[in-house]
């Protein structure tokens, strides 16, 4: 059965729009999002496939592109779409961690920096470089690794230290689960 021979208060857009995303299972959005299922297999039954076939919705979007254009079903335009939303939701949650004084606690800053560095398949090294009044300078990414591995330059973290006039640094290392 297709999605428009289902009732209107199960099909995944029709849900949203009455109830709200949050309403929504993983699949059903992810569904949205895919736009179209495959031969005999309805969008919200290829979400559930994918969510099954990787461990989850986590594990799913970690993917890179080309990882998740090869999956069956999808391809270059749904994984691009994937992708898409994914970005747009890590932006989304970077502009409340933009403002001068939004990372005023420790709790701030380790949400910027966790929006920041999640999803990566390799090991990440990064810095967060603060003012005198703990304001954000810069964030950057240093140095990159490997799944299971990152060579760190002090030298390096000091000259961009310098180069940014900070008066301190928190420094980060994203590893790879």
């Amino acid at each position: 059965m297709t999605i428009p021979q289902w009732p209107l208060d199960e099909r995944p857009r029709e849900k949203l729009m009455a109830r709200g995303a949050a309403s929504l299972s993983d699949a059903e959005l992810l569904a949205i999002f895919l736009g179209s299922g495959r031969r005999g297999h309805t969008a919200v039954d290829l979400g559930r496939e994918l969510l099954a076939r990787d461990g989850g919705l986590k594990a799913l979007l970690e993917l890179d592109a080309a990882a998740l254009a090869a999956l069956p079903g999808l391809g270059a335009a749904k994984a691009c779409r994937v992708h898409a939303a994914l970005e747009l939701g890590r932006r989304y949650l970077a502009i409340a961690l933009d403002r001068p004084d939004a990372l005023a606690d420790p709790l701030a800053s380790a949400e910027f920096v966790r929006a920041k560095l999640a999803g990566f398949p390799y090991e990440v090294f990064a810095c967060l470089f603060l003012d005198s009044r703990n304001r954000m300078i810069a964030f950057e990414e240093l140095f990159r690794g490997s799944v299971n591995g990152a060579t760190v330059h002090l030298r390096e973290v000091v000259r961009r230290c310098l180069t940014h006039n900070a008066a301190a640094v928190i420094l980060r290392v994203y590893v790879v689960n």
